[in-house]
């Protein structure tokens, strides 16, 4: 009997004077390290400077490069700074490179089959942006990377998926960013990530509408008529192998426990879907990045700058951020 291949986990380090170190080394504190292997990329004056707080005595193996990785402990692949300075809840130029210098050899560790997964701690566009990148979040750079032309952002806990047609945009640019092609192609990837990913053959979609009671019959907004309803239509006689509901209301779906009827939810912006999410999550809400030809996974929360570096930093979501990468690497592993 072949031994079972053990999912390989890279974790990128998020900006180091938020809690994104504290939430890693918490979580990998209390989960069993020999259902996977995990590797942080950080500096290591961040990691020795993290547990020198917290009540934990953990084995850490620091390496120079992949090749030092072992199974059954908690990894660190170095990063060099000259004069590392942390300070807890003040975004810096450096917390910023070092956060992008994480993700991109996370992703690259990714691309080239070192790794089977990634999950990504929050870091700080303003921050980043300091240390000359200029991005719109997480999900964007790492379409980049990858050469991918089209992702999609989902929120997951437990059965409650939510993705979103538009992401990190103004409220304003919304409704001209709403268009056929893109509620096809957020409709496609979502039902391929249902079906492949998350192993639902046959899923059930809700799509909300833009406006106010999904428009009203037009009274209050004509997106519902123009765009929103003949898309869907025309993607049902296409697609006979998933059921595609709506618009609906975002207002009262929540409240009818509708997201119970349904696999996953596609929402038309951020706020929209999120804050229901959130709420509904509980703190454990994961984010998962669809269409990607990698796992990415991420806590659902941001960088908590006003309680960074006093040991208080709940680690809920990321736990469960590293637990849907696990399962997502395993069933992978297991198709190929």
């Amino acid at each position: 009997m072949l031994k079972k291949e053990i999912p390989r986990i890279a974790i990128s380090i998020g900006d180091f004077n938020g809690i994104g170190p504290e939430i890693i080394l918490k979580s990998l504190s209390d989960l069993d390290l020999s259902a996977s292997t995990p590797l942080i990329v950080a500096p290591k004056e961040v990691i020795t400077s993290v547990l020198s707080y917290l009540p934990y005595d953990l084995e850490i193996n620091f390496a120079d490069n992949i090749s030092g990785l072992k199974s059954g402990t908690i990894n660190v692949l170095t990063i060099s700074f000259d004069d590392l300075k942390m300070t807890p809840g003040i975004q810096s130029e450096q917390s910023g490179k070092a956060a992008m210098r994480s993700i991109d050899q996370c992703v690259k560790l990714c691309l080239d089959k070192q790794m089977n997964a990634m999950v990504t701690a929050p870091i700080s566009k303003e921050a980043v942006n300091l240390a000359g990148y200029e991005i719109p979040g997480h999900t964007e750079f790492l379409a980049t990377q990858t050469n991918t032309d089209s992702v999609l952002m989902m929120l997951v806990s437990g059965d409650l998926r939510v993705a979103l047609a538009t992401t990190h945009i103004p409220v304003k640019g919304v409704s001209e960013a709403i268009t056929a092609d893109v509620i096809h192609e957020k409709v496609e990837i979502l039902s391929s990530s249902l079906i492949h990913d998350f192993g639902i053959p046959h899923p059930k979609i809700a799509v909300f509408g833009l406006n106010p009671h999904a428009g009203d019959g037009g009274v209050i907004g004509m997106e519902e008529i123009d765009t929103i309803t003949p898309t869907l239509k025309m993607i049902r006689e296409k697609r006979t192998d998933i059921t595609l509901h709506g618009p609906f209301p975002a207002d009262g779906f929540f409240g009818q426990q509708l997201h119970k009827k349904h696999d996953a939810i596609l929402a038309m912006y951020h706020d929209q879907g999120l804050a229901p999410f959130k709420l509904l999550s509980f703190g454990k809400g994961v984010n998962f990045t669809a269409g990607l030809p990698i796992i990415r996974t991420s806590p659902d929360h941001g960088t908590a700058f006003d309680i960074a570096g006093k040991g208080v930093a709940n680690p809920s979501s990321f736990k469960e951020a590293y637990k849907l990468a696990v399962e997502l690497a395993n069933k992978r592993l297991s198709e190929n």
